[in-house]
């Protein structure tokens, strides 16, 4: 169990170098819906995602010995942004970061403004994490893990601390899941303040690991995940997430690629939010009625904004 005082402690490490987002009211969702339906803007954070909590708090505690002997990351995008971020933050001058060839642009144009080392590798993430690991063990690079990580971990889960604070009586929260660094961290930190307040995990079809994993009573990562434009989720369900949350395990539901791609429309036409399909998913469920929240006060944490523009014109065209 990751204790309530150290999302606290976290919350005031990374302070200086995140942002605390704020929550807004979704009228056309709880007008749908017949619940009270909020937003957390993680797509506002300095690098256009909640990937960034993470990473802050885990950079800050590295030992000079750590630093010293340079840092090494796969990501899938958002995360290797995060590490950049706060690597500079923190004045780290030995970065190497792994990408897959397939992450989206947009995510690069911004990696390429840090002074970083990128490496594209592979058309996955698991490939990109597999050439991370050989260059550390080339190496000898402290790695600092995109989610199978306690630092990260309680990094994200500040999202739940300020959820908790700013809006006390909400009765559920959707949460985009991939790797599980978010969902455990949440989950436990708003277990702490709040008991009674559910989450609720959103997937792909495409990549169900996390139901997977809850079935079958163990972490499945990798996931040998079919395509998916939420890129950001693709893959497998992390060992750490996963023990964190076995005793209760959160309810999973999974949505197909048109309902990621309605998600990103209605957040453009009804909010004018730019979100990229891993944190549209999570409304997703409440278009298609699949989540019952009349009459409860639900949050939706829109994880991220780098959406490649070729993708939003192509939801937009059809």
């Amino acid at each position: 169990m990751i204790e309530l005082s150290e999302f606290l402690q976290a919350k005031r490490r990374i302070r200086p170098y995140a942002r605390y987002t704020p929550l807004i009211h979704s009228d056309y969702l709880s007008e749908l819906t017949g619940g009270d339906i909020w937003f957390k803007l993680e797509n506002q954070q300095p690098t256009g995602s909640f990937k960034v909590r993470g990473a802050l708090n885990k950079i800050s505690q590295l030992s000079d010995a750590e630093k010293a002997r340079g840092i090494v990351t796969a990501s899938a995008g958002n995360h290797a942004l995060g590490v950049a971020h706060a690597a500079t933050s923190f004045g780290l001058e030995q970065v190497d970061i792994f990408v897959p060839e397939t992450a989206p642009e947009a995510k690069l144009k911004k990696l390429r403004r840090f002074p970083v080392n990128l490496h594209l590798a592979g058309q996955t993430y698991e490939a990109a994490h597999q050439a991370a690991d050989e260059f550390k063990a080339r190496t000898g690079a402290t790695e600092v893990a995109a989610y199978d990580d306690r630092d990260v971990i309680t990094g994200q889960g500040t999202i739940g601390v300020e959820i908790m604070t700013n809006l006390p009586a909400a009765d559920l929260v959707l949460v985009p899941v991939g790797g599980g660094g978010l969902i455990s961290g949440v989950e436990t930190a708003v277990r702490h303040i709040k008991p009674s307040c559910r989450i609720i995990g959103v997937q792909p079809e495409a990549s169900p690991a996390a139901q997977l994993s809850f079935a079958q009573n163990r972490a499945i990562d990798p996931y040998d995940h079919a395509p998916t434009i939420a890129d950001g989720l693709a893959g497998g369900f992390g060992a750490l997430p996963f023990k964190l949350l076995q005793a209760k395990p959160p309810e999973i539901v999974l949505v197909s690629e048109a309902q990621i791609r309605q998600a990103i429309l209605a957040l453009l036409a009804e909010h004018q939010l730019v979100i990229e399909p891993s944190g549209a998913t999570v409304i997703a469920p409440l278009l298609a009625g699949s989540v019952a929240v009349a009459g409860k006060t639900a949050v939706c944490i829109l994880t991220g904004g780098n959406l490649a523009l070729d993708l939003l014109r192509e939801v937009v065209s059809r």
